[in-house]
């Protein structure tokens, strides 16, 4: 009988151990590998900073207002015109156009919202440091919105002047034509700025004032578009609670394969990096002109655009003190990396977003791939990119992990 109970553990404990196998694999990450994983992890994405610039950027009754002026035609020179004409919520907050397409054409890509409010820099080449700046710049824009200020902020004062005064000041009377005529804006269409210098000083800040705040409330409610979930995020979490079992079941092989060559010899991370997967930097990647555009500097433009922008930190317009402006005081703002360095955008949802590159080039994930795979020369300044030797298969494998950054619907 005890021989019959000591070869039942026997049993017992060896039915376990093979069920123990089966349940368990071994973990094909090193340590440094789920290190570099977790920092790309949504859930190590931190809580959203605020801006100094915006005093207004996390009241809601703002982040309401924006919503409504983000997707009111009636802020454009034609009626037809919102910022939700270009970002589209059912595409990422982008059109999936090569170049936007406003009352005109415009020269760059739409670049996608969510995440935004943890960027320094705003464009493609940073010429805008904030959300709020950023949002004032297309709606003066002559292919944009292609209006002026007079114009938005008697649009303020008709439909939206309850919700304005209860956040910010009395509107002031902008009705009297012969003192804000519209249209006038310190642009460069000749009517609209004949009509702002004729104005007198008091009320052109008047006009700008309300103008200013217009696009702070834009930016209380792109502060709320941040990004979503992803299968990646479900992987890494399985992985960081060393489930390999449970994280195989959500990544297929070549996902997963795809992800260690992202990690790794493709050296991916040296621009797409943190939770957002961008480095919010600038780089010349070697990306081709396109025929037909202006000349395009990228960054080497942008940077002194900001420094001189009418509404950047250090303008009278901003809530912030010096001290709070030190992106802008200290950036970098001349030499050659910056000729043609353009912005990193977020790999998150990547894969609903072509085409890609700043004016559209690729239309596919694989011409991307085959592009970094060959590194040619850029058409200006010097292209950071190294040739990255993958063959077909390995570059297949990348593409199938970046469709796994998307967002689970």
């Amino acid at each position: 009988m005890k021989k019959n109970f000591v070869l039942a553990g026997i049993l017992l404990a060896l039915s376990a151990g093979i069920l123990l196998g089966c349940s368990s694999q071994a973990s094909p990450w090193s340590e440094a590998e789920v290190g570099l994983m977790r920092s790309l992890w949504i859930g190590s994405l931190p809580e959203l900073p605020p801006d100094p610039s915006n005093q207004y950027g996390d009241d809601p009754r703002a982040a309401a207002l924006g919503e409504k002026i983000f997707f009111d035609t009636r802020f454009s020179v034609n009626g037809e015109v919102a910022c939700g004409t270009c970002h589209l919520p059912e595409k990422d907050f982008q059109d999936g156009l090569p170049l936007a397409q406003g009352v005109g054409a415009t020269d760059r890509r739409t670049m996608p919202i969510a995440g935004t409010a943890y960027s320094p820099w705003l464009f493609w080449d940073g010429r805008k440091d904030s959300q709020w700046s950023q949002a004032l710049g297309p709606l003066e824009s002559p292919v944009e919105h292609g209006g002026t200020r007079t114009q938005y902020v008697k649009l303020i004062q008709a439909h939206y002047k309850d919700e304005y005064e209860a956040l910010f000041n009395e509107l002031p009377d902008f009705s009297d034509e012969s003192r804000f005529p519209v249209p006038a804006a310190p642009v460069s269409d000749a009517l609209a700025l004949s009509n702002w210098e004729a104005m007198s000083a008091e009320d052109r800040e008047a006009v700008t004032l309300v103008y200013a705040n217009m696009g702070k409330a834009i930016a209380a409610f792109e502060r709320t578009i941040l990004p979503n979930e992803s299968r990646f995020d479900l992987y890494v979490e399985a992985v960081l609670a060393n489930d390999i079992s449970a994280a195989r079941d959500i990544f297929t092989p070549d996902e997963e394969a795809g992800l260690k060559l992202f990690l790794n010899d493709a050296n991916c991370t040296r621009c797409h990096n943190g939770p957002l997967l961008t480095d919010n930097d600038f780089h010349n990647t070697g990306v081709p002109a396109v025929a037909g555009l202006p000349e395009d500097t990228g960054r080497a433009r942008g940077a002194q655009q900001v420094l001189t922008d009418e509404f950047n930190c250090l303008s009278q317009y901003s809530d912030a003190s010096p001290e709070d402006c030190n992106e802008l005081r200290f950036m970098l703002a001349e030499g050659e990396e910056l000729e043609r360095a353009f912005k990193t955008p977020s790999l998150r949802d990547v894969a609903e977003r072509a085409p890609f590159m700043h004016a559209g080039q690729f239309w596919t994930l694989e011409e991307v791939l085959n592009h970094y795979h060959f590194a040619p020369a850029a058409p200006g300044g010097h292209s950071e990119l190294e040739m990255l030797h993958l063959n077909r298969s390995q570059q297949a494998q990348i593409i199938a992990f970046l469709k796994t950054l998307s967002a689970i619907q």
